[in-house]
């Protein structure tokens, strides 16, 4: 199980109410910053600490680089946000945002398309493989055979 999974997972709720919250004041059809900056005004409104770009320093193949990624909202170091205001959300745009929560190590990405009649039937709840789940007991796995 992720360190931060349980966090993220009351977390994620909270966001979501604000992300309705966004929604029902301005409504559909704005452009992605417009809802991204009022979504990081309703999470100061209820005192939750975010970062908009964050150095990430990406391995591959012994090789080290720093890099600003263009991630949306990352709230609590522990939900990724990605908002869209799309017409329709495409496997790239989760695609996307795994790959971001991969490179973090963060448990629960949301990616919210705004650019709907209701905000919810936008909402996409990502898990991070394996986040959510209990360490393998191996000794479960163990078979005993008695050759006698």
């Amino acid at each position: 199980m992720h360190p931060q999974y349980y966090k993220a997972d009351r977390l994620s709720e909270e966001i979501i109410g604000a992300a309705i919250e966004v929604h029902r004041d301005k409504g559909p059809g704005l452009i992605e910053s417009i809802y991204e900056w009022c979504l990081t005004k309703e999470l100061d409104l209820r005192s939750y600490s975010y970062v908009n770009q964050k150095p990430v320093e990406i391995s591959y193949k012994g090789f080290l680089k720093q890099e600003d990624l263009r991630l949306d909202i990352l709230v609590e170091d522990c939900i990724l946000i990605e908002a869209k205001s799309v017409s329709k959300i495409l496997p790239i745009h989760k695609a996307q945002l795994l790959s971001y929560m991969k490179l973090l190590d963060v448990p629960i990405g949301l990616l919210i398309n705004f650019n709907e009649i209701r905000v919810i039937d936008g909402i996409h709840r990502l898990i991070l493989p394996g986040a959510n789940k209990e360490p393998h007991d191996f000794q479960s796995d163990v078979s005993v055979i008695n050759l006698t």
